[in-house]
């Protein structure tokens, strides 16, 4: 977070913890964007106190706001446009199905009650698609949320100062899939950002959360082959989970896995890798074609930078692994030592516990 701070990026924050750890390392402000749903008091006053970028994902959640941390100067509204998302023909994503934000019809009313509350700047944002290496995506979402602010400004009169594009631009996980062309999405966003905000007068910045395609293609989870079991199908069983990495688990997702000193080697064997969790989920790779892997080898899983540590659990008192930073001159840095046993029980309400 500190070096990212210190390449220029701010911080987006869902929760009470990811406020404190922004505080913390002395990013607080306009630097930190609060975009929470279902929020508790507690979290909209220390976001009040920190004087956050708040980012309101329901219209009612301004009356509660108002009681529990004050209306600020600025406030942003989180926008669902309803309905399937498209591109062309093709389906992007479906927001009308998803729990966030506020219709058309509320953001006028949002605004104009913000208003009304002392709010003096607005900022609009919008979350539609996830993960997507479609080039266009993006510029299409910067049109829709562009004519919407301008829409908002000489509807309601309302200072609009910024827009957030949020994420969405995607990673290739596999090695043959396309890189994401961001000096073409850049350009593209640009020219609707002249065609529709400029003639209008507005002085829009652009806000982005591209944490995925930040982060996510310099993260590895390097886990040990430890089993190598041989029943219906081959498996082998590694010292890591889906505590460690979730994705596959839950969303069926790829992650590319090359074994250690065999990464030249003919792809010979086709493997389920597995973790040890008590659900038949935990694999990182089903039906995957590898170099022959044996007890004692070391698998690296790639592109875990993203939905990675941060999606981690304790489900059946696994134990979280350490994080070592890799640095550009090849020294490695421990920041985030593994979870003990000790750690696992220090919530529980005992006096000892032998271990």
């Amino acid at each position: 977070m500190k070096l990212l701070f210190e390449c220029g990026c701010g911080m987006d924050c869902s929760s009470m913890t990811e406020l404190l750890l922004s505080r913390a390392i002395g990013v607080t402000g306009q630097d930190v964007m609060f975009s929470s749903n279902d929020t508790p008091a507690s979290e909209f006053q220390l976001a009040s106190e920190m004087g956050v970028l708040i980012n309101l994902d329901d219209i009612t959640h301004i009356d509660f706001l108002a009681a529990n941390g004050g209306i600020p100067k600025t406030v942003c509204l989180r926008f669902n446009p309803g309905g399937e998302f498209l591109l062309g023909n093709t389906i992007m994503g479906n927001p009308g199905e998803a729990k966030y934000g506020m219709t058309r019809e509320q953001l006028s009313i949002g605004v104009k009650k913000l208003m009304a509350l002392g709010a003096t700047e607005f900022g609009l944002h919008a979350f539609l698609v996830s993960n997507t290496t479609d080039d266009d995506y993006y510029p299409a979402l910067a049109k829709k949320l562009f004519k919407t602010a301008v829409e908002l400004h000489e509807e309601t009169g309302a200072n609009f100062t910024f827009v957030n594009l949020s994420g969405g631009i995607g990673i290739p996980y596999r090695p043959y899939e396309k890189e994401t062309d961001i000096r073409y999405i850049g350009e593209e966003v640009r020219h609707q950002y002249d065609r529709i905000v400029t003639p209008s007068g507005l002085k829009l910045r652009i806000f982005t959360e591209l944490g995925r395609y930040i982060t996510g293609p310099f993260g590895y989870l390097v886990t040990r082959a430890i089993h190598k079991k041989e029943t219906h199908k081959k498996y082998i069983g590694v010292d890591a989970c889906a505590v460690n990495l979730m994705r596959p688990a839950m969303y069926g997702a790829y992650h590319h896995i090359t074994v250690m000193g065999k990464e030249t080697d003919p792809l010979t064997n086709v493997y389920d890798v597995v973790g040890s969790l008590c659900e038949n989920n935990d694999k990182f790779a089903v039906d995957r074609p590898l170099p022959k892997t044996e007890p004692g080898d070391l698998l690296v899983i790639h592109d875990t930078g993203a939905h990675g540590f941060a999606m981690g659990y304790n489900y059946n008192g696994k134990l979280r692994s350490a994080e070592v930073l890799l640095k550009p001159d090849g020294a490695a840095e421990l920041i985030r030592r593994a979870e003990t046993p000790q750690d696992y029980f220090s919530t529980l309400d005992i006096l000892t516990l032998p271990l």
